[in-house]
């Protein structure tokens, strides 16, 4: 049963297990080596090996996923265009804009917005393959502008395929793991190398994606998923069913309810219950409950906000939107009783992507912005770098630079 502590547990309670990076960047460290020095040979190697693959090349043709895309439902095809509408509407509201400012007489200052020109989406496929996922890792991309969009995964059914051929993405490729990080970022014959590799995955993954950061760009190193519930009041039934929608991801999720109420954690703890017994992911959720959630008995809510900029959850659910003006780090927040975090995983917008571990201090979730590069251009007359130049050139001298204040120099006194 979920435990019911009061916040004097929280401190250790809020402490996350520490992922075993280590111990899973020395297991993909001579993978990522064997895919940089033998390129496909060693990414075929590795995909039979760990993924079973059967074709000939990792990369999947376009008849291929067209034909994954007729036998999608009706239904499910709707589902992808309802989540893709709103996921490309959110991602426009992201992105960065291009503009100009004049701060003075012949100091013009801009910014342009260009994408990047390769991206490649990492979409898991273990134990529950997510094409929503291709959804939000591929249009965002979309809405930015990015030509090559490349999805990977390790087991391509039907449902991912088929949502990377309605969404158009330029190539997809079955393979996974470490190997498949290591294609992206160093580039095969096969595969081409990619500005940036975005999505979740696991902890072999993740260690891949740490190890390569600098070769390749990557939107943040993520560990098991995560939520945080404030409530005080509300139906037992809907926060129970929201711990066990986390919990059910993985056997190391976390899911967390802060609340002054001991009567509705004690209704809350006693729902998970039942609702454990017919829920179809219970030997996973049960684990992830069991080890890694708990109810906590808070005084205040300002105690409960507090708690919650602490553990900088990658979910936060706050059932008061009072608390929202003093919430600082979380990954995505879910405001009202009828906002339930699976709303964000799969259709209302914003990204599902999201930083955990506590990531969540230093960004938000994946964006738009992650697929372009803002550039900045300085349009300087002469009148205006005479008025720099005072400015320039003691900077530039008292740094020991002389030749950046004789380059100014240069054009103001000749």
């Amino acid at each position: 049963m979920i435990r019911i502590v009061d916040s004097k547990s929280a401190g250790r309670l809020l402490q996350r297990r520490a992922a075993r990076l280590t111990e899973a960047e020395n297991t993909v460290r001579p993978i990522l080596e064997a895919v940089r020095t033998r390129g496909d040979r060693a990414l075929i190697e590795y995909a039979r090996q760990f993924d079973h693959l059967q074709r000939k090349s990792v990369a999947v043709p376009a008849a291929e996923l067209e034909a994954a895309a007729k036998r999608l439902s009706p239904a499910f095809r709707k589902a992808v265009r309802v989540s893709e509408k709103n996921v490309r509407a959110y991602a426009k509201l992201q992105l960065p804009r291009a503009g100009e400012i004049q701060p003075a007489p012949g100091l013009k200052l801009s910014q342009i917005v260009r994408p990047l020109e390769s991206v490649a989406a990492y979409v898991p496929a273990g134990r529950y393959p997510l094409p929503s996922t291709v959804i939000m890792t591929v249009v965002p991309a979309l809405v930015a502008g990015v030509t090559n969009v490349m999805v990977a995964t390790p087991k391509p059914v039907d449902e991912i395929l088929g949502t990377a051929s309605l969404l158009r993405a330029t190539h997809l490729f079955e393979m996974g793991g470490a190997q498949a990080i290591a294609a992206f970022a160093f580039g095969t014959k096969t595969v081409p190398k990619a500005d940036r590799i975005v999505g979740p995955g696991n902890i072999y993954v993740a260690a891949a994606k740490k190890l390569l950061a600098g070769e390749v760009g990557i939107d943040f190193v993520a560990g098991p998923t995560e939520i945080l519930i404030i409530a005080s009041e509300g139906n037992p039934a809907w926060l129970a069913a929201d711990l066990l929608a986390q919990a059910e991801h993985d056997t190391d999720a976390s899911a967390i309810l802060l609340t002054r109420s001991r009567p509705l954690a004690e209704a809350v703890a006693a729902e998970v219950e039942r609702q454990l017994e017919t829920l179809p992911t219970a030997p996973v959720a049960r684990k992830a409950i069991d080890r890694n959630s708990a109810i906590i008995v808070v005084e205040t809510d300002e105690q409960a906000v507090e708690l919650s900029n602490r553990f900088a959850p990658e979910h936060l659910s706050l059932h008061d939107a009072k608390l929202l003006p003093g919430i600082r780090h979380a990954g995505s927040v879910f405001l009202g009783a009828g906002s339930p975090e699976a709303a964000g995983d799969y259709a209302s917008g914003p990204n599902h992507v999201l930083p955990t571990s506590g990531a969540a201090r230093l960004r938000g979730g994946l964006s738009a912005a992650d697929y372009v590069k803002v550039i900045s251009v300085q349009d300087i007359s002469l009148s205006a770098l005479r008025t720099l130049e005072p400015a320039i050139t003691t900077l530039a001298r008292a740094e020991g630079l002389e030749a950046h204040a004789r380059s100014v120099e240069v054009r103001t006194r000749g």
